[in-house]
């Protein structure tokens, strides 16, 4: 049950207030030379971090990992991945963010292990071992003309089924995403204490401040293992979660986990939520007085352009559907004990200038400043991805699937389809050809090697700075690298970057208003622009005289737009905070927007703050 208190009712939590910057190691800052990101470079930026105006360091896995799907594989929850570093490393790195008044949090994977955990081998190496339980075993099914058959027609997240065939013990293993990735199995409290033990209590016990924990509903399986409902006749693999996202046992595992673990350090953590939509279930996971998460990502606003039947079949969208997942995921807070995050990037997404505003040269900046002035003035904790600060967008549409893509998969994804179309399209070329721009151009949008080029750091060398190795790093670096760097906004007061520090220090000083304040949408149904109030009172109350107040208008497209403002009686007399266009206070006729029925024109891609006098 969720109590009906007001959301910031526990004000200065650090975890609400704070600000949260997502590292993905490999694509960071290269320290030694070997074209890959490691915890010596991540050390080596974190008064960079400190002087954007970062609170709490997130570091994407960085544990003992074969990297099939970029560390999320875990092999040994107690180690490092050698090329990375040391525990010695992440020790110094933990100790260096705390000296900077900053917390530390690691990704919590714990869904799965990499098959070459020593806990799967042991599972695999015979039907009886003591491990077998710990992760999910299933005999096949046979067709009537004796055919083998996984135990269920459910597709993984990485194409193909989630059943592998064991030809040693003669049955299947589950893997949701790769092969490689056996899912362990909760229903086992051995399993549960061993995860509890390795993955969690040994990082806490070295100054970890919490977790962002991995597909966090998915522990808990359907019992019966039964057929998800068939969406694609042409193939057998079906999409599956309904089978296996929120189990019956889900909020049973989460509440265990702090009773036993969490409760006895002072932590936070941010779940993964796919496949939840309903904000009741979703403050389920997020009432304080439940103890199950501090909060988590819901997926509606990154999953906006997705394709029903697969991610990367890209859907044009407009933008009063952007509007409403925002609206959504800011208000069902309220007059609760929940909460709720702002972001719109993280390393499995494509870059939100591209997806969401425009990459064109002559509306980028404005682009990013515009979504910047957005996040940052939105309630909940402001979750910032690596490079967002700076612009940096998708890849060109030139790069190829099979010689720069590095992702399991989106290059899976693709080479899956077009193996159905060359099955099903009976030989029609055109058809074919047409699917395969379609899928190459979804992937270009949607795809998570949008998010995992290299950080441009510099126009030094041809690596944009992230690493000194003259045949570059691990993954091809952006092309744009010498228009978009952190060198180059460094001295640049109007740059994104300085944008993004700035609106950062306003958030924080306006804490009770962005951090804590209540939301309200004005033209829900206009395509395009975007404008809503944040107030310190509840919605239906009378702002005027009562608390502060702030309206955002925002421009979603690359013409000048008219927007009309709430009047004095609603949010009281405002003026101009704050502009992503540099003369934005020059384009003001006139200095107040108090009077009933203002109206502004906002220049493409141009987002504007007004805020209580």
């Amino acid at each position: 049950m969720v109590s009906l208190v007001s959301a910031s009712s526990s004000k200065g939590t650090w975890w609400k207030e704070g600000t949260a910057y997502q590292i993905y190691p490999a694509s960071f800052k290269d320290s030694n030379g070997d074209g890959l990101g490691d915890i010596a470079g991540i050390l080596s930026k974190v008064d960079y971090l400190k002087d954007l105006g970062v609170d709490i360091v997130w570091v994407s896995p960085m544990f003992e990992s074969p990297q099939i799907d970029m560390g999320y594989d875990i092999s040994n929850y107690e180690a490092v991945h050698a090329p990375y570093g040391t525990l010695e490393a992440m020790q110094a790195l933990i100790d260096a963010c705390h000296a900077r008044g900053m917390k530390i949090i690691l990704d919590l994977v714990i869904n799965h292990t990499s098959a070459e955990h020593a806990w799967f081998k042991e599972s695999r190496s015979s039907r009886d071992n003591p491990k077998r339980d710990w992760y999910i075993w299933k005999p096949p099914r046979h067709a009537e003309d004796g055919t083998r058959l996984p135990p269920t027609n459910w597709r993984s997240y990485f194409s193909g089924s989630t059943w592998e065939w064991d030809e040693h013990t003669q049955e299947y293993y589950l893997h949701l995403f790769a092969k490689e990735m056996p899912d362990l199995n909760w229903e086992n409290k051995e399993t549960r204490q061993a995860i509890y033990d390795s993955a969690m209590r040994f990082w806490l016990e070295k100054g970890v401040d919490g977790f962002r924990i991995d597909c966090v509903n998915m522990y808990s399986k359907r019992a019966g293992f039964l057929d998800a409902p068939i969406v694609d006749a042409a193939v057998f693999e079906q999409p599956a979660w309904s089978e296996y996202a929120n189990g019956p046992r889900m909020h049973e595992f989460l509440r265990e986990m702090n009773r036993e673990v969490l409760d006895k350090y002072d932590t936070v953590t941010v779940g993964e939520l796919p496949h939840t939509p309903d904000p009741q279930h979703v403050l389920r996971y997020v009432g304080s007085g439940d103890k199950q998460m501090s909060m988590v990502f819901q997926f509606d606003i990154v999953d906006i352009g997705q394709g029903a039947s697969g991610k990367y079949r890209f859907q044009d969208w407009k933008l009063p559907q952007f509007k409403a997942t925002v609206t959504k995921w800011q208000q069902f807070i309220e007059g609760t004990d929940g909460w709720t995050t702002s972001f719109c990037e993280n390393h499995d997404q494509g870059r939100s200038v591209s997806r969401f505003a425009s990459d064109a040269p002559e509306h980028r900046e404005h682009s990013a400043k515009m979504l910047a002035l957005m996040l940052t003035t939105l309630t909940g904790t402001l979750f910032i991805y690596q490079g967002q600060e700076i612009g940096m967008i998708n890849v060109p549409k030139e790069w190829t699937i099979d010689q720069d893509y590095q992702d399991i998969e989106s290059v899976n994804f693709f080479h899956n389809a077009i193996k159905v179309a060359r099955q099903t399209m009976a030989g029609d070329q055109q058809a074919i050809q047409d699917e395969i721009d379609y899928i190459r151009r979804s992937i270009q949008i949607l795809g998570r090697d949008n998010a995992r080029t290299p950080m441009q750091w510099d126009d030094s060398n041809k690596s944009a700075g992230f690493t000194d190795r003259p045949e570059g790093g691990w993954m091809r670096t952006h092309d744009l690298y010498p228009e978009i760097n952190v060198a180059k906004q460094q001295g640049d007061a109007n740059s994104v970057l300085s944008f993004w520090k700035s609106m950062i220090r306003l958030r924080r000083s306006h804490k009770d208003l962005f951090v804590y304040g209540n939301f309200r949408i004005y033209e829900p149904g206009n395509e395009d622009t975007f404008v809503y109030a944040k107030t310190t009172v509840p919605a239906g109350e009378a702002a005027v005289g009562a608390g502060q107040a702030a309206v955002v208008v925002l421009n979603f497209t690359g013409k000048d737009q008219t927007v009309n403002l709430p009047s004095a009686d609603e949010v009281g007399a405002l003026r101009l905070q704050v502009g992503s266009y540099t003369d934005s206070a020059a384009a003001e006729d006139v200095d107040l927007a108090a009077g009933p029925g203002q109206q502004r024109t906002l220049r493409p891609w141009e987002g504007r703050l007004y805020m209580s006098l």
